[in-house]
């Protein structure tokens, strides 16, 4: 829902830091320790760490995931084993009723864990969803089953020297700088599986702006799907930091502006306040900065197509961090509850899905401003058994 800018326009000229004590507090602002789990894949890829599950796990929590929920958790009461759970009560009932999304994020998550242990010099051998695929939600049931093995002979991922640049960049996109043809032919090559199809062609880029907010409008005045989203906020660095996950609103005004009582999740929530109907335009420019579109499509809609679909994404996501091209979801219009009907079925309309694909993810591309890594919980919180 939000960016790490959504919230500015709520400023209005009225707050402004101090000087002297003011900019050295608000050069402490930034959540750090919520973004050393970037810095610790590197450290571990070259460290004394032996257990190469461990090392694929640290890259693996890198993965891009709906809403940043970090679903996954893995058992390693095996050796040489990983077995991959939902946390169930990290799923998103509201916006992702069927765990579509949910299920895309773990399929990220296990292509950058293989990447990672061929990286390290193991096969990988994936099971998914052993004891079968639940429907119509995700339950306790194991979403993959994997086991390594030492192999001298496989072949790293030329991809996966961009894990640690990967972003998903929510941020406006320069209007002057288009993506080349040729550039998104060459991200779309990464996929293995999905159909890939893109368009940077000026009528089509601006008639998909037009969708993609008009759903995104309906997602953030939606009283459930809103309040789910701010529910999933996290303001300021204490609050980033002690829950690293969801959606966060960092840095010295965020927190200046929630500390003064402009910005909080009841004014967040309610669509009358000053504070909603001034974010409204800043939420909104990053569906008139994109450049390009990209959307992957599937035969079919199983839990094994939303993983192979995830899997897909992230490579996507790679190849245009190689490329130099900034990426972001645009999810809304594919959500599956009651009162996104009307976008969903003019959003398939509009890209010619076919009555028997499925539309699993689409997304703007352009050129953005560099960001940092988004918070991550540490690896071994998500180590369910050890």
């Amino acid at each position: 829902m939000a960016t790490r800018r959504s919230f500015m326009g709520i400023i209005g000229g009225g707050v402004v830091l101090a000087a002297g004590g003011g900019i050295l507090w608000a050069n402490t602002r930034d959540p750090a320790a919520a973004r050393r789990p970037w810095d610790v894949a590197r450290e571990m890829a070259g460290g004394m760490e032996t257990d190469p599950r461990r090392k694929a796990l640290s890259y693996a929590v890198l993965a891009p995931n709906p809403h940043n929920r970090q679903p996954w958790l893995a058992d390693l009461s095996v050796e040489n084993e990983v077995t991959l759970f939902c946390q169930e009560d990290r799923r998103l009932p509201h916006t992702d009723p069927f765990d579509r999304q949910i299920t895309i994020g773990l399929g990220c998550f296990l292509e950058l864990f293989a990447q990672a242990a061929v990286a390290e010099g193991h096969g990988v051998d994936i099971k998914l969803f052993p004891d079968g695929e639940p429907h119509p939600r995700l339950d306790a049931r194991p979403v993959a089953h994997i086991r390594l093995s030492a192999d001298a002979g496989v072949v790293p991922d030329p991809l996966f020297t961009q894990v640690l640049s990967r972003r998903s960049n929510k941020e406006a996109y320069d209007l002057s700088r288009p993506v080349a043809t040729e550039d998104l032919a060459q991200i779309a090559s990464s996929a293995r599986t999905s159909s890939i199809a893109f368009t940077n062609e000026e009528a089509r880029v601006a008639a998909l702006r037009t969708l993609a907010w008009e759903a995104n409008y309906t997602e953030i005045t939606t009283p459930h799907t809103l309040k789910e989203s701010i529910d999933l906020i996290r303001i300021g660095r204490a609050e980033i930091e002690a829950s690293p996950d969801g959606i966060d609103l960092s840095g010295a005004m965020m927190e200046t502006l929630a500390i003064s009582g402009m910005l909080s999740r009841e004014q967040m929530l309610d669509q009358t306040s000053t504070a909603f109907q001034q974010q409204v335009p800043i939420l909104k420019e990053p569906f008139d900065t994109a450049m390009a579109f990209l959307w992957q499509k599937t035969p079919g809609n199983t839990r094994v197509d939303q993983i192979a679909a995830g899997r897909d994404y992230v490579r996507l996501n790679l190849a245009a961090t190689a490329a130099g091209v900034s990426m972001h979801p645009f999810s809304q219009a594919l959500q599956e509850f009651p009162e996104m009907r009307t976008h969903f079925a003019g959003m398939r309309q509009a890209l010619e899905v076919g009555p028997d694909e499925i539309l699993q993810m689409l997304v703007r591309l352009g050129y953005g401003p560099h960001i940092k890594g988004a918070p991550r919980w540490p690896y071994e919180t998500r180590i369910r058994s050890a």
